[in-house]
């Protein structure tokens, strides 16, 4: 059986209660993620902040700036807007109850604790990328011929904005 341990990202980027919204959008823009656990100085979870929180912020933060010229949400601690009520997983659980847990709850991450301490994160991108193994794993054991590829035809994906 897998485990969360097999996949989730060791040691992930984490910000301070008294980090800014602002440095957490900093921080997802350059490290190319959209979930950022609030950890003290022992890594004891205390928050998350997720990528829609900072575009929230930013929603509420134009509509300010045409009501008023006053200061910009961004500029606010984390301590005053993470997501406390997170559900979190122990590294030797099982990958698919992760998962379907996941699924089930729709949320898009768990940090992943051990002895109350934050060692990772496992998030829906991490499935993904498993799902895609799997399917190059099924194309090396049935690989499509050559010949057969224009048989498929071309498939529609577009990009909504």
């Amino acid at each position: 059986m897998f485990t969360v341990a097999d996949m989730m990202t060791l040691k992930p980027h984490t910000l301070s209660r008294n980090d800014t919204l602002f440095d957490a959008k900093e921080m997802m823009q350059t490290q190319s993620i959209r979930h950022i656990p609030i950890t003290d100085d022992n890594h004891h979870l205390l928050g998350l902040i997720s990528q829609r929180d900072v575009l929230a912020a930013q929603d509420s933060n134009l509509k300010s700036i045409i009501a008023s010229h006053s200061h910009s949400p961004l500029e606010a601690l984390l301590e005053h807007c993470m997501n406390r009520n997170i559900f979190s997983v122990d590294s030797h659980a099982g990958l698919k109850e992760a998962a379907l847990y996941m699924q089930k709850h729709q949320i898009g991450c768990l940090p992943v604790l051990e002895n109350k301490q934050l060692v990772g994160i496992i998030t829906n991108s991490d499935f993904v990328a498993i799902a895609v193994t799997l399917l190059e794993m099924q194309d090396e054991v049935d690989p499509i011929e050559q010949d057969n590829l224009d048989e498929l035809g071309d498939i529609d994906i577009t990009r909504d904005l």
